[in-house]
């Protein structure tokens, strides 16, 4: 990857990101999707008119924590967020305003995010999150089973992180010459190539609990990753007809979600209730 500011191990041998225009074109659909979500607003509005209140769906269910995508923040994430609430999820957003820092840390203050929430509510957490939010909830997961229950992964290029459009790279070496120049908080050389990198890709490579709950949800129509990198092989994957950046607003995604965090919340509470463990006792295990 000459040129490039990531490692050559985040594209394997046989993965490469979308190129040019027309894969940037394939974006646009994300105009249909937005529609697609108007019209399920609309109809949903419609029947909440004909509930009266006492019998509407309360958020009584196991906590899910939304996380967003590089570059973007929760606000990406308000659309599925109304839509799990409707269906009585407990919703919680990551306090991310702009996923541009340095994974580790975003990774270490996700994970202290998603300890609150387990204390609070005595459940273990599902997370749910969109491209590299998806990763960081993969590694999560590997690293603190003990904390989560499940995740769902949207677009998210767990097998190839550095298969990505050049657009979205020259969006990546920007922020590492920004970090370069003084901006510490922003992803930097180490994040892209370095320990930091290395570290993160290897954790979304580790395993999983047996029958982990896990949806990785990708589109052949993906015009910022490569698809193929966002099936992980220890998850169910799903495929649907949107773009990378439609996922986040989707209500065909919304419902594979959905779908997803009822099988949790099916499963037996056992594995459903946390109980505090050792953090570096729970790593070592892993």
């Amino acid at each position: 990857m000459d040129g490039s500011p990531l490692a050559d191990f985040l594209v394997p041998e046989g993965f490469a990101g979308p190129r040019g225009l027309r894969a940037l074109a394939r974006e646009g659909s994300v105009v249909s999707e937005a529609v697609r979500y108007r019209r399920r607003v609309n109809a949903d509005r419609a029947t909440r008119r004909t509930v009266s209140y006492a019998q509407r769906t309360r958020e009584t269910g196991d906590p899910v924590l939304l996380v967003p995508g590089f570059l973007a923040g929760d606000y990406t994430l308000t659309g599925m967020n109304r839509h799990l609430r409707r269906q009585g999820f407990r919703v919680y957003r990551s306090g991310i305003v702009a996923n541009v820092g340095c994974i580790d840390r975003s990774t270490e203050a996700l994970e202290r995010r998603v300890e609150q929430i387990a204390a609070r509510r005595e459940r273990k957490v599902t997370v749910v999150g969109h491209s590299l939010g998806g990763m960081i909830a993969r590694g999560l997961a590997a690293r603190r089973p003990d904390l989560v229950s499940g995740i769902v992964t949207m677009g998210s290029p767990m097998l190839a992180p550095g298969a990505a459009h050049d657009l979205l790279i020259a969006q990546v070496g920007l922020l590492r010459r920004l970090s370069g120049m003084g901006l510490s908080r922003l992803m930097g050389e180490d994040c892209t190539s370095g320990s930091c990198a290395l570290t993160m890709f290897e954790e979304s490579r580790r395993p999983l609990p047996q029958d982990f709950p896990f949806l990785a949800v990708y589109s052949k129509r993906d015009g910022i990753t490569d698809w193929r990198a966002c099936i992980d092989p220890a998850a169910q994957a799903a495929e649907v007809r949107t773009s990378h950046c439609g996922m986040a607003l989707d209500p065909v995604v919304f419902d594979l979600v959905t779908e997803t965090l009822q099988q949790v919340q099916a499963r037996p509470e056992a594995l459903r209730r946390w109980a505090w463990v050792d953090p570096i006792t729970a790593a070592d295990a892993g």
